[in-house]
């Protein structure tokens, strides 16, 4: 039986024209028994005017064929704007927390916590239709004790997503009454409470999707060393995924749960739903600083490729942090393609660089304004440099290791020089003198950006206009060469030199979301680089064995790094925020923002297969 709901019809403007309903023949056929379930779903997906709920809710018995309606709908879902479904979570044996990131993944938001996914949502203002397969089978943990199934799942995001007027959902609730009275008289579809004729039922499991297995009868399954360590890379995917749920259930004061978590290879193999939705507990038993490190890697576990992936995740979330996990996670990270060097959260990073030298020596400028040098290699803080009080840098661009220029957060260019009469006094000088007086006669002339490039001295401001600018460090020129990249204003800026081609490359990003390229001695490409629904908050770029390379931080938790001689790209997750970036030819990156600044080295050779 087949059954909607929907709340009383507003009462109708004479003069618009409705939209037609969508064409059914873009879906693949139905037959005689879902053909109406699915005629009432396209009519709710398909009605934007507000005359009906914004909330769908799919009732039915298990094998009565709900699962099958989400996916006809989410097949043909393109072929109808309206239709057009823009994240599809399903829930089973998740928590907020794991619903939250892969939603805000496929949003283009990047995995956030649910608070920064509500606000995120709230700010876009972009017409959103969500799918939430199996929200009845959500929840991990302890039986009868899931800390974030169903019931805190619609309570911390799905309903607040609908309290914003541009968010409609369709929501799987099984049998249960779930959302039946938290959102007013929902578009109800019930496929019944009988399986569907021919359908196979699914095998019994216990809440939250879990298998029927004791702790005892899943640890017998996990192979174990001849000391008895357990040896989780050859454990069968039921014990990996489900055996911290069960001990949690054991009544032993929590010491097997205490035992899995303190084991690094079970963070590297065992399900990251169980171990987050573990941790969110207060009363779990957890070794010292795991709950800080983990949820510092978590929403990228979520989708993390293997194990390798896995240890280098949580060796770089551990950095600085756990010195025995992150010794005991080192050899297995080292097996990817990039590992964390070093990290630094002693304090926040506005602007770095890498000055010219044999010794490369990092130049960071923390908010306040105040200059450090620091070791490259190790991050260890070896000087500082005197800077105006009242400057606060949020780039930095240097000619020599004593002389450079420093873009204030609130526009000008200053000048920092050993000799206030000497030549880079002068070149400085006039740089910073020309920005400041086309941003006083044009505020699209207000310089956004500041990169430089490596070790040849020279400098690429952006503007408010999207414009680029490339200047000399070391040799006075009265004007820049200037090309106009974006109709935006620019956010970021790098400059690359082979002197061997005679080539200088000018890359700028933009807040149209775009990052374009620029071989100075012609005109730029006409063609993005790169076009995204996110932000591009730093650039950096390296001539490497392997070739020119290009890296990009991104505000949805993305590091893009492309091989330009193919096009090439690699993504790597962000653990941290990054707004400063830096490339050596022989793949150092080192990242810098609010949360400290920290090292990876690439492994070059591996990144692009």
């Amino acid at each position: 039986m087949t059954t909607a709901r929907p709340t009383p019809a507003l009462a109708p403007d004479p003069t618009p024209v409705p939209d037609p309903a969508p064409d059914m023949a873009a879906w693949p056929p139905l037959d005689d028994r879902r053909a109406d379930a699915g005629r009432a779903l396209l009519d709710w997906a398909a009605t934007t005017d507000g005359s009906l709920p914004r909330l769908c809710v799919l009732r039915g018995a298990r094998g009565s064929g709900k699962s099958h309606l989400l996916a006809w709908l989410l097949v043909g879902s393109p072929a109808d704007r309206r239709t057009t479904a823009h994240a599809t979570v399903p829930a089973a044996g998740l928590i907020t927390d794991a619903v939250a990131w892969e939603m805000g993944r496929q949003l283009g938001y990047g995995p956030l916590p649910p608070h920064r996914l509500l606000d995120r949502v709230a700010a876009d203002e972009r017409p959103l239709l969500l799918l939430v397969p199996d929200l009845h089978l959500a929840g991990r943990g302890a039986p009868g004790d899931a800390p974030a199934g169903p019931r805190q799942i619609v309570d911390e995001l799905l309903l607040p997503l609908l309290r914003l007027s541009h968010v409609r959902a369709v929501a799987e609730t099984g049998t249960t009454d779930l959302l039946a009275d938290e959102v007013e008289a929902p578009w109800t579809i019930d496929l019944g409470d009988a399986p569907y004729a021919g359908a196979t039922p699914p095998a019994a499991t216990a809440p939250g999707g879990a298998p029927p297995a004791d702790f005892a009868s899943l640890d017998a399954t996990v192979p174990r060393t001849a000391a008895g360590r357990p040896v989780w890379d050859q454990a069968p995917p039921s014990a990996r995924e489900h055996i911290l749920d069960a001990a949690l259930g054991v009544d032993d004061g929590g010491t097997a749960a205490r035992a899995l978590l303190a084991d690094p290879g079970f963070l590297v193999h065992g399900s990251p739903t169980a171990i987050t939705a573990a941790l969110r507990d207060a009363t779990t038993v957890a070794p010292a600083g795991l709950r800080a490190i983990w949820s510092r890697a978590a929403p990228h576990l979520s989708a993390a490729d293997g194990a390798p992936e896995r240890a280098a995740l949580l060796h770089a979330a551990a950095l600085a942090t756990s010195p025995t996990l992150t010794e005991y996670l080192r050899p297995l990270a080292q097996a990817h393609p990039w590992t964390a060097s070093w990290a630094r959260h002693d304090a926040p990073v506005a602007a770095h660089c890498l000055l010219p030298g044999k010794d490369g020596r990092l130049l960071v400028a923390d908010p306040l304004g105040r200059l450090c040098l620091h070791d490259p290699t190790t991050g260890e803080r070896t000087g500082a440099l005197p800077s105006p009080a009242t400057l606060r840098p949020y780039g930095i661009a240097a000619a020599d290791p004593d002389t450079v220029l420093l873009f204030d957060e609130s526009g000008p260019l200053c000048p920092l020089t050993p000799d206030d009469e000497g030549m880079a006094a002068t070149v400085l000088g006039h740089l910073a003198a020309h920005h400041g007086e086309a941003a006083l006669t044009s505020a699209p002339s207000r310089p956004t950006a500041l990169g430089s490039c490596g070790r040849t001295g020279t400098a690429v401001v952006g503007d408010a206009s999207g414009a680029v600018h490339l200047w000399s460090l070391a040799e006075y020129r009265p004007l820049p060469h200037t090309r106009r990249l974006h109709s935006a204003p620019v956010t970021a800026t790098a400059c690359l030199r082979l002197p061997e081609d005679d080539l200088t490359f000018v890359f700028s990003a933009a807040l149209d979301g775009t990052i374009r390229l620029w071989e100075t001695s012609g005109d730029p490409m006409e063609a993005p680089v790169d076009r995204r629904p996110a932000l591009v908050t730093a650039l950096a770029a390296a001539d490497t064995p392997v070739g020119p390379v290009l890296a990009a931080a991104w505000n949805d938790a993305e590091l893009h790094l492309w091989h330009l001689a193919d096009g090439a790209v690699r993504t790597l997750p962000l653990l941290h925020r990054c707004n400063t970036l830096t490339l050596t030819p022989s793949g150092r990156l080192t990242l810098g923002g609010p949360d400290g600044l920290h090292s990876l080295q690439l492994d070059l050779d591996r990144l692009w297969p």
